[in-house]
């Protein structure tokens, strides 16, 4: 006796389809599994062999063999529900219609409920794209598996459900773009911080809301105590809100991992992920013996905030390389190449030197820091690294005035409304060229957008050879320069926008005084 039924399974972040083939013959009662299975899926066959029986079924005396295909991909997850369906198909004890178009996932306990299980998200997104159209999943799972638009979710919370209802479960349908509209709420709601808390700093404030409307990775430099990581940590405040592509992607990333906590609606909030600095570089882009996201992916369409930038290890510094030009990473093991979606800003901020005080000395607090031991301090970050950083920006301390200052400072919600302007314009603009920000902008387009006056061009020549700077800050400045335009509304590149983005160098202006 032969069974099928379709169930998946997580390769990455993305799903990939698994045929589980169940085969019933006479010869000595055991179970195997096979079809390169990790040891979680191998221990399935004590759960199944014991949900069935607890549930009122007959598991079958026969030699049973479970095929899990394609057999060249590694499995990874939980088949136990497809396997027992499957088993119960071919025994006869339950005739379910349309197993082939239907994908299967759950965990089984012992006494037979159906546990949830993460990557749903991706699973089904797999599924529809091969042409299925119904899932079986865990009750728990069932709100998350209803967000995905176009396929019909089944709940099941305990495998004897199956036997009272003679094998048909009720489909439920949830409304798709109801729980898309909740998710796009503003994002006043749910922010306490504010920029209006930050007293002062409106260079900084401008900067920060250069980054948020263009995505570009920004720096921030200065003495202990200016509000360095105050003020990146109101960023994500002022960035635009996600569209309902970006809000599905970052979704099935944190299904994948695990971490989707509330699983009836999508995630509205662009994340926001601050790692400590003892962070390994399999922690930081990913990594495993089977490869799991790091905080890079995790930030996916937000910001990943390095705050005390030098105290991260140089190695785990330079794998992000590769991540901030290609937005993605990709990993590779013996037996698969892993790719996961990194596409976020990065944020950082660090002391001038390792006292802090440098070109902030008082005569309580003086830069007691040598030439050189400046400039090993700041050779752990990479000439290569730095150049990837578009906007750096020193952070002065204010003075007394500034902080006792009544007057209402410049707020979120004022800064929000600018980047959501910009934000219109660039959708308008890249409609149809498969881009969002003007921080991807690269090659042709680039030179398309970007087109510099005169004026703009000769000052930006000048600053070139002056500064010694790379063709890569090179093309940063441009779409710095862009977004500054579009913040002031300008179509063209004059030389008051060139140079406001060389004001955001300030560590290129720097280096030969080190």
């Amino acid at each position: 006796m032969y069974g099928k039924v379709m169930s998946a399974c997580l390769h990455g972040v993305e799903g990939k389809l698994v045929e589980v083939e169940v085969d019933l013959s006479n010869g000595l009662p055991q179970m195997n599994i096979v079809g390169l299975p990790d040891s979680a899926v191998k221990e399935s066959m004590e759960r199944v062999r014991a949900a069935i029986k607890n549930c009122g079924y007959s598991f079958p005396l026969q030699r049973i063999t479970v095929n899990l295909a394609p057999a060249d991909i590694r499995k990874e997850g939980a088949f136990d529900l497809a396997i027992a369906l499957g088993i119960l198909s071919a025994s006869g004890q339950l005739q379910l219609e349309r197993t082939e178009q239907t994908l299967i996932l759950g965990e089984l306990a012992l006494e037979g409920s159906v546990r949830p299980v993460p990557g749903v998200l991706s699973m089904m997104a797999s599924a529809k794209e091969m042409g299925i159209r119904r899932v079986i999943v865990p009750g728990h799972n069932a709100a998350e598996a209803s967000l995905i638009a176009g396929m019909d979710v089944a709940s099941l919370n305990h495998l004897s459900e199956l036997r009272q209802s003679g094998g048909e479960l009720s489909i439920n349908h949830i409304n798709v773009l109801e729980h898309i509209l909740n998710s796009g709420q503003s994002n006043e709601t749910f922010y306490s911080e504010d920029y209006s808390d930050v007293s002062g700093q409106l260079h900084v404030k401008r900067a920060l809301m250069i980054c948020a409307a263009g995505m570009h990775n920004i720096l921030l430099v200065g003495p202990p105590g200016t509000g360095k990581t105050m003020l990146v940590k109101r960023l994500p405040t002022i960035l635009p809100d996600m569209s309902e592509q970006e809000a599905l992607d970052v979704t099935k990333i944190y299904s994948a991992s695990g971490k989707f906590a509330d699983r009836s609606s999508l995630i509205s909030k662009r994340p926001f992920r601050m790692p400590h600095h003892t962070i390994s570089a399999a922690g930081l882009v990913g990594g495993g013996t089977v490869p799991k996201p790091g905080e890079i992916s995790l930030a996916h369409r937000g910001v990943l905030f390095l705050d005390e930038l030098p105290e991260f290890s140089r190695a785990v510094l330079e794998v992000l390389r590769q991540p901030l030009e290609d937005r993605h990473v990709t990993i590779g093991r013996a037996r698969a190449v892993y790719r996961f979606p990194a596409h976020f800003i990065m944020a950082a901020s660090m002391n001038p030197c390792p006292c802090g005080f440098l070109g902030a000395e008082t005569a309580s607090h003086a830069c007691t820091c040598s030439p050189l031991k400046i400039e090993h301090y700041r050779s752990k970050i990479s000439g290569p690294l730095l150049d990837r950083i578009d906007l750096q920006v020193e952070v002065p301390r204010i003075d007394f005035a500034q902080i006792a200052d009544t007057q209402p400072q410049l707020s979120s919600r004022q800064m929000k409304e600018q980047v959501d302007r910009v934000r219109r314009i660039q959708l308008e603009r890249y409609a149809h060229s498969g881009i969002l920000f003007n921080g991807e902008l690269s090659g042709k387009l680039l030179k398309m957008h970007c087109r510099l006056q005169p004026d703009a061009e000769r000052l930006l020549r000048q600053s070139f050879e002056v500064l010694g700077l790379s063709v890569r800050a090179y093309d940063r400045i441009l779409k710095i320069a862009r977004t500054i335009a579009d913040l002031e509304g300008d179509e063209q590149l004059n030389d008051n926008h060139v140079a406001e983005a060389l004001q955001y160098r300030s560590l290129d202006k720097k280096v030969t005084h080190i």
